[in-house]
């Protein structure tokens, strides 16, 4: 069984951006995004629904407030909690999400007015998007390379931005600096499906039927001509197929269409093989692909790139087009489970083609199991009190874990015990280690938790807070790390605090703890000292 931050590790870890992160941020991640002109950047969202950013922030397309490059993830607060159902980039960048609210947010890039405010200042931090979309819910976002639409539950479509093409759909070719309603033939008809290649723009409607509007000139709205449409228009070859519960995906000058019956037409741009019709040659018609007579659930693209891929119902996935510069003309069979995975290695740049959604694996290894269970109440049986607080445990594990434990709850029956002896922080740290392994203490409060393994006789955990002291040693705590080990008689540690007394001579004998020596233990620091030739000149 894999455990959950190795699953993730192989669905983000393919992206090299996400190289540097450390596994327990890895088991965190639910959702992903990789864009940028070099896939250098980064956006993911935790299990705990915070939002975080990564990357060379071209633009301020992280959204941190800065144009500050970023190699250690920065939270975006103003997202945290926000619940992002939808996200798309473009090439500026810029990015725009939908959250689960219908709510509309955009930052980045915005020399197109591609953020929808009305201006053309780029934008640091993710701003709402409101003007014509109060009391609408826009449940999708699709990208171009600097505008956008958006869909709404009523099965509206918005667009904004950059319109040299007619790409927004609003029969002229002057950029549009707030959403527009796409209206002209969608008046009074339901889409369910958007996308966006570089320039133009794609909607599925509720009856099957497929509009296009914007650039053209290879072939990608599908019309069997040539020329930008500046309004939608229907692609009529596909009067009769049916597209209804599926989708359209958009590359940077082709198309992808699923049917129903699970069939893939593809039209558009063809110079890298990315219509999979077996040469290049551009096509302005929808053209069935071959697929050996495989039912395809998925279909993939980006307007980033000319990469294509598909999955079949019974699981595999296929690639073509541009696959590391290379010209597949054909529907190639990979070894990949995901359609993700085209993209994160075979794709020029590497980015995610959606938002990349991770599954956490809910199961737990036992270790992970009791790690979960301490300190919490829900199913305790024993309850220690140290210094008025409460420390949750379960005596089963207590007995198992611990032979002083084993010895105390079998003569008694209490669900609560109190301790005086040790204060309420070594004595939850001895109780959590118990449940983990592990010790997580600074070096001073590790002499607290050492005084109670020596008691206790518990030696593996004498060992460990041992380590931990000698990590934490310094010349200010040198004096009070060697007196502790002389007192619970830790050899070890009591001869490694001494070597660093004595390196480190005229620094330690002007501390205070030095000054406040005890005096028996002072004699014999300096008679051990001075053999071991720390007084010669």
């Amino acid at each position: 069984v894999l455990h959950c931050s190795e699953k993730i590790m192989l669905e983000v870890g393919k992206w090299p951006v996400f190289a540097l992160l450390p596994p327990e941020e890895l088991r965190l991640i639910r959702q992903a995004c990789v864009f940028g002109s070099a896939a250098n950047e980064a956006l993911y969202v935790t299990v705990n629904d915070e939002v975080f950013a990564l990357g060379t922030n071209c633009s301020g397309c992280l959204g941190l407030g800065d144009l500050q490059s970023t190699i250690e993830p920065r939270r975006i607060d103003v997202l945290c909690g926000k619940k992002i159902v939808s996200l798309s980039y473009g090439t500026g960048p810029h990015v725009v999400i939908t959250t689960a609210d219908g709510e509309v947010f955009a930052w980045g890039h915005n020399g197109y007015s591609q953020l929808g405010n009305g201006t053309t200042n780029h934008g640091l931090t993710p701003a709402l998007v409101s003007t014509n979309l109060i009391g609408k819910r826009v449940t999708e976002v699709a990208c171009g390379s600097h505008h956008n639409i958006a869909l709404t539950t009523d099965g509206e479509v918005f667009a904004w931005g950059y319109n040299n093409s007619g790409q927004v759909g609003s029969g002229s070719t002057v950029n549009q600096p707030t959403p527009r309603r796409v209206s002209s033939c969608l008046q009074n008809k339901v889409v369910v499906n958007i996308a966006c290649g570089q320039l133009c723009s794609m909607a599925v409607l509720d009856n099957g039927e497929i509009y296009g509007w914007g650039y053209n000139c290879n072939g990608q709205l599908g019309l069997g001509n040539n020329g930008n449409q500046q309004t939608p228009c229907r692609i009529a070859a596909l009067q009769g197929i049916n597209i209804v519960q599926v989708r359209v995906a958009c590359g940077y000058a082709h198309t992808l269409a699923l049917t129903d019956e699970g069939m893939v037409y593809a039209w558009g741009a063809n110079s890298y093989g990315q219509l999979g019709t077996g040469n290049k040659s551009n096509q302005a018609l929808p053209t069935l692909i071959n697929t050996d007579k495989e039912r395809m659930v998925e279909v993939a693209a980006c307007h980033t790139s000319h990469t294509s891929a598909a999955k079949t119902q019974s699981g595999q996935v296929l690639m073509w087009g541009q696959c590391r510069g290379q010209a597949v003309a054909s529907p190639h069979l990979t070894h990949f489970s995901s359609t993700d995975d085209v993209f994160a290695c075979f794709a020029t740049p590497a980015v995610t083609w959606h938002l990349l959604s991770v599954d956490g694996d809910d199961y737990l290894t036992v270790a992970q199991s009791l790690k979960r269970e301490f300190d919490s109440p829900e199913i305790s049986d024993l309850k220690f009190l140290v210094d008025g607080k409460c420390i949750h445990v379960h005596k089963a594990l207590l007995k198992i874990r611990c032979e002083h434990f084993r010895a105390l709850l079998n003569e008694s029956d209490e669900d609560a015990v109190e301790v005086h002896q040790f204060s309420y922080l070594v004595y939850r740290a001895f109780l959590e280690y118990l449940y983990t392994d592990t010790i997580n203490l600074p070096p001073e409060d590790a002499i607290g938790l050492l005084d109670l393994a020596t008691y206790y006789r518990e030696t593996r955990l004498k060992r460990l807070c041992q380590e931990t002291i000698k990590r934490g040693i310094s010349e200010e705590n040198a004096v009070t790390l060697l007196s502790a080990a002389v007192k619970y008689e830790a050899r070890d540690l009591e001869e490694y605090c001494f070597k660093f007394c004595v390196n480190h001579l005229t620094a330690v004998t002007q501390t205070q703890a030095f000054a406040d020596m005890d005096h028996d233990l002072l004699k014999n620091f300096i008679s051990k000292a001075s053999r071991y030739g720390a007084f010669k000149n």
